[in-house]
């Protein structure tokens, strides 16, 4: 390994260890987003399903952590409604993944982009004032697409 790459490694490792939950989960959001527009790349040849599948893969183990990360007796409802939608998009990415579905990946892309967007504008950090359930109704809203609760949806059938 080079000098470069070594450095890069432990740069990497230092900002994960030195960075508070709200950065932790943003860069959860960004490995998964990154993820997904790598399998989506490569979910237009079958000769590279291999690397979708393998990014697909990627992404629902980070999605499982934010599912891990939930505290619901903090959040309550607003955090299991959290917890809800995170387990649709885990099932929607297992659809994709098996039907090499374009377009079922780019809709969880945008679920991840806009979830992201909500947490990059709340202020955790150093705020004694921090009103959890707030904030996480901020979270909640940006999947409330035309009324459509999805993550509910998706409780009522499973």
């Amino acid at each position: 390994m080079s000098t470069v790459t070594n450095a890069y490694q432990q740069y990497k490792k230092n900002s994960i260890e030195t960075a508070d939950p709200k950065e932790l989960i943003l860069m959860l959001y960004d490995g998964a987003i990154q993820f997904l527009n790598i399998a989506v790349d490569n979910m237009k040849s079958y000769k590279t399903y291999d690397l979708a599948n393998d990014n697909i893969i990627k992404a629902q183990n980070i999605v499982t952590e934010l599912m891990l990360s939930i505290d619901k007796e903090k959040g309550k409802e607003l955090a299991e409604n959290l917890f809800n939608l995170y387990a649709f998009m885990k099932k929607e990415l297992l659809e994709a993944n098996i039907n090499k579905d374009v377009e079922k990946t780019k809709n969880i892309i945008n679920y991840l982009l806009k979830l992201k967007d909500s947490w990059e504008k709340m202020d955790i950090s150093k705020d004694k004032d921090f009103k959890l359930e707030e904030n996480l109704t901020k979270v909640e809203n940006i999947s409330n697409n035309n009324n459509d609760n999805i993550y509910r949806g998706f409780a009522a059938e499973g």
